[in-house]
């Protein structure tokens, strides 16, 4: 059994508790947290929303240089997509109750934004991987620049397992960031792997000691902002013209 240690957080403001992803600005950084701790930050319509408008922010707003995405708690990550309560949407199964419902069945092209495979940042993104990162949740991470991941944490892209097509972009993305090899192990084995096998294939940058987490996540994120932000947009936009 793994065990999760403290990952330090800020203080929840009146009101926050119940929204399922939160955004933070502090100078030139941006912070969004997934924030569906007792669901392992499954992907909900709400989420899904909150998170397009927020990286829509963090590509507009010229003060934010760089934005940290991480969930909250000590357990996961992102677990991917809610699918109780997305496959009888998409299907028609229900009638949409709420606002961010009505919004993902109008268009089924946010959950592609909301987890980074159709939209670019333009600024750099650094995960903070505090837990499991599996099937959309190893899905939003190819869509990051830096990523620091706990020492407990998993990743991994279980759709196979449950006969279901990895829609998120992995099956580009991932034999283009790390060897073709292990890119297919994960896809067609639905295995799991642990933060050192991530790192010693060169899909996350760095693992810390999850008390550490945070921390490590906002060095890199200074860093990256102290640099120019015109070289560091255009560096990172050639690169990913390069890899697609």
């Amino acid at each position: 059994m793994v065990k999760a240690g403290h990952v330090t957080r800020r203080q929840l403001h009146e009101g926050e508790e119940t929204m399922h992803a939160l955004f933070e600005k502090q100078g030139h950084i941006a912070t969004i947290t997934m924030n569906r701790p007792d669901a392992l930050n499954a992907l909900s319509p709400e989420m899904i929303c909150r998170l397009v408008d927020y990286w829509q922010e963090v590509h507009d707003d010229d003060n934010i240089r760089v934005a940290i995405v991480t969930g909250a708690g000590a357990k996961s990550f992102c677990s991917g997509a809610d699918l109780g309560q997305l496959i009888p949407l998409f299907t028609g199964a229900r009638e949409p109750q709420n606002e961010y419902e009505e919004r993902v069945v109008k268009d089924r092209g946010l959950t592609g934004i909301g987890i980074l495979r159709d939209f670019d940042t333009v600024k750099p993104v650094v995960a903070a991987v505090n837990g499991f990162a599996v099937a959309g949740g190893t899905e939003m991470l190819q869509g990051t620049d830096i990523r620091v991941a706990a020492d407990h944490a998993r990743f991994g892209l279980q759709e196979v397992k449950w006969a279901i097509f990895p829609g998120g972009g992995s099956t580009v993305r991932l034999p283009r960031q790390i060897p073709y090899c292990r890119a297919m192990e994960i896809l067609i084995t639905g295995d799991l792997i642990s933060a050192q096998e991530a790192f010693d294939v060169g899909l996350i940058n760095k693992v810390v000691p999850a008390a550490n987490l945070m921390e490590a996540a906002m060095e890199y994120a200074e860093k990256l902002a102290k640099n120019g932000p015109i070289a560091v947009q255009a560096i990172r936009r050639s690169a990913r013209e390069c890899i697609g």
